[in-house]
C-alpha cells in the first residue's frame, strides 16, 4: 500500500473542494495500476462526497447542509464560531472517507463525478487529506 497526506487550504468560507488533481497526481506518483484509492479526512468537522462540481451541485449541497445543519445556537457543542457544533455533526451525513476503484492508474469515476472535500468549518482554514492506494 502507498499512502500520502496532502494539505488543502479551504480558507474561511464553506467549500466543496474538488480533489481530482491531488488524487490524479498521487496515483501517478504511486505508479498505480489496478486497485482501490481510499481518501480519508482525519478531521472531526469535514467530509468527502462524490458529486458533480461546477454546474451548481456543489453550491446546492452547501445550501442543503445549511438548511439541515443551521449555524445557530441550538448545538450543545459550542466552542468556536456561532453554530460550530453543526460542523461536528457534518461527518455523520457526509462521511470522512471515500473509496474509488482505480483501473490502469485512473480513478474509475463517472463522467460528471468528482471526489470532493466538504468543509463547512470556517474556523479551520487548513485541512489534511490522506490518500492511500491499495493494489489489486
Amino acid at each position: 500500500m502507498r499512502s500520502e497526506e496532502v494539505e488543502i487550504r479551504t480558507g474561511s468560507v464553506e467549500v466543496v473542494y474538488d480533489l481530482g488533481a491531488e488524487c490524479d497526481r498521487f496515483l501517478r506518483s504511486a505508479g498505480a495500476g489496478d486497485g482501490l484509492l481510499n481518501v480519508w479526512v482525519p478531521h472531526a468537522t469535514a467530509g468527502l462526497a462524490v458529486i458533480e462540481t461546477g454546474a451548481g451541485s456543489d453550491d446546492d449541497l452547501l445550501a442543503q447542509l445549511r438548511e439541515l445543519l443551521p449555524a445557530d445556537r441550538r448545538w450543545r457543542h459550542r466552542h468556536g464560531s456561532p453554530g460550530h457544533g453543526r460542523d461536528h455533526v457534518l461527518p455523520a451525513l457526509v462521511p470522512p472517507y471515500a473509496t474509488v476503484p482505480v483501473l490502469d492508474g485512473r480513478m474509475a469515476l463517472g463522467t460528471w463525478q468528482s471526489v470532493c472535500l466538504v468543509d463547512t468549518n470556517v474556523d479551520n482554514p487548513v485541512r489534511r487529506v490522506r490518500l492511500s492506494f491499495v493494489e489489486g
